[in-house]
């Protein structure tokens, strides 16, 4: 019997975290195993009668939220495409909750999740790096422009999912037993991630690791050197490549510069994206076009807004439209997308968790500096910085409700619920063994 349940223990453990190497394929799998296992948690919840993961007050927020997003549904102008992306929202929530389960029945999953990561982060490394300098990766995708993407094809979001992973990979470093060898081995990961996701030439994902490396450097203890090290000789490479690829270093510094006005531009005239001098440009054009849209939807309806995914309808409309570009499937930052979509009440609810992430790092910073005891441990602070990215206000980003983006973005989540909630926590931060 013991054995039967070892055994069932570790397929769920590779099941779940299978969802690391599936990313990379695109939605379908990893949306159909937070699905299922969202609903297999759910049930197995209700017939036990143990409510205990879902009784902490950031799910119950979350609950609230699913809730209205799905009656601004069935008010919106387009009932089917709306409630499609909001009626089942809920099981981003549950799955975390799921997560936050797992790891106290079995905290060896941390280490099914590292080696996911590992293993996924040193093929795209190898490939990509391929890719790179040949033209074409293993699989026969050709290198888009100057962007490598490895085996994402022409999606170019693999600096995305570098970006937004890492923060939970360097959480799960830090709790694993790890050999000199494996120390060093991981230095030089950073190292090649860091790089790689600057030639994947995005320049919101090199921003996020700007970001998130900052905000851990600061506030960790354990390995802040460590890190601290390996990003400086990532920046030096970084440095020398720019210098050395004139297309990448343009997309990745003058063209942001030109777009924000902070640089002429001649071309702009001819695009019809010339404004005036006093009026700021946010991002690019393009963003400024989409954005100033969404926000005329917001002013329009600015309690309850319009019903999620309803920005593509009714960008068209004359009265919202600004600028050349007016038009996507979504204005490409969660704030302005939550306001044009879902009014006040959608905004606060992300804005809330940002509010939170930057008040423990304040009580985190305030610790440091009065050398008190700290808050959050290492493990805690990276987790957060990967809840920064979903969180932080200032710069593009995908679509709210995309189910891959939001997988991403919830798996650290579930990892942070279980060191802060869980009457287990403490067992946590034993150096983990597989």
């Amino acid at each position: 019997m013991n054995n039967l349940k070892y055994q069932n223990t570790v397929l769920i453990n590779l099941i779940i975290s299978s969802i690391i190497p599936f990313l990379i394929l695109g939605p379908f799998l990893p949306d159909l195993i937070v699905s299922v296992s969202s609903l297999f948690f759910l049930c197995y919840s209700l017939k036990n009668n143990n409510f205990y993961y879902f009784k902490i007050v950031p799910f119950i927020i979350f609950l609230l939220f699913c809730i209205i997003i799905t009656l601004l549904s069935l008010e919106s102008k387009d009932i089917s495409l709306s409630i499609k992306s909001s009626l089942f929202y809920f099981r981003i929530g549950v799955f975390s909750c799921f997560i936050w389960y797992l790891i106290d029945k079995d905290k060896n999953i941390l280490n099914y999740f590292y080696y996911a990561l590992v293993l996924c982060f040193s093929v795209l490394v190898v490939d990509g790096y391929f890719q790179y300098f040949t033209g074409v990766n293993i699989s026969g995708f050709k290198i888009y422009s100057i962007r490598v993407s490895s085996f994402f094809g022409d999606e170019l979001i693999m600096g995305s999912y570098l970006s937004r992973l890492f923060p939970l990979l360097f959480a799960l470093f830090l709790v694993k037993q790890k050999k000199k060898y494996e120390t060093y081995f991981i230095g030089l990961l950073f190292i090649l991630i860091d790089v790689l996701i600057f030639m994947s030439g995005e320049r919101t994902a090199f921003f996020f690791l700007n970001l998130s490396t900052i905000f851990i450097v600061i506030l960790i203890k354990e390995y802040q050197k460590f890190r601290l090290v390996t990003f400086i000789i990532a920046m030096i490479c970084i440095f020398v490549l720019s210098l050395n690829s004139s297309k990448l270093s343009e997309r990745m510094f003058e063209n942001p510069a030109k777009n924000m006005g902070l640089i002429k531009n001649s071309s702009d005239k001819d695009k019809g994206f010339i404004k005036k001098s006093n009026e700021l440009i946010i991002f690019t054009p393009e963003h400024d076009s989409l954005i100033r849209t969404a926000y005329n939807m917001f002013k329009d309806q600015p309690i309850l807004g319009h019903g999620p995914k309803m920005f593509r309808k009714l960008c068209k409309d004359k009265k919202y439209a600004v600028g050349k570009v007016p038009c996507s499937t979504h204005p490409h930052n969660f704030y302005i997308q939550l306001l044009a979509e879902t009014g006040i009440i959608g905004f606060l609810f992300l804005f809330s968790i940002l509010g939170y992430v930057l008040y423990s790092a304040l009580r985190q910073f305030k610790s440091i500096i009065f050398k008190q005891k700290r808050p959050l441990t290492d493990y805690q602070v990276c987790l957060l910085a990967g809840i920064l990215i979903t969180s932080w206000p200032f710069s593009p980003n995908g679509n709210f409700f995309n189910n891959w983006i939001m997988i991403v973005y919830s798996l650290p989540i579930g990892f942070y619920f279980q060191s802060i909630y869980s009457k287990k926590k403490n067992n946590i931060f034993k150096k983990v063994v597989l």
